[in-house]
């Protein structure tokens, strides 16, 4: 209940969509390759995003 209002980080914004482009690449794999490739690439992006943020 404390939590109800409590904002989000821009670390854990980052962690939500890099966890939803993992599951979109798992869908897309077993159908379209190419699209599955860029979903990664974009995936990684992110998580490249998050942990330059933890490092400072």
């Amino acid at each position: 209940m404390f939590g109800l209002f409590k904002k989000k980080t821009k670390t854990e914004i980052l962690q939500k969509k890099y966890k939803s482009l993992l599951k979109e690449w798992h869908n897309l794999s077993k159908i379209n390759r190419s699209e599955s490739d860029l979903k990664y690439a974009q995936a990684q992006e992110i998580l490249q995003e998050i942990e330059s943020l933890q490092n400072k």
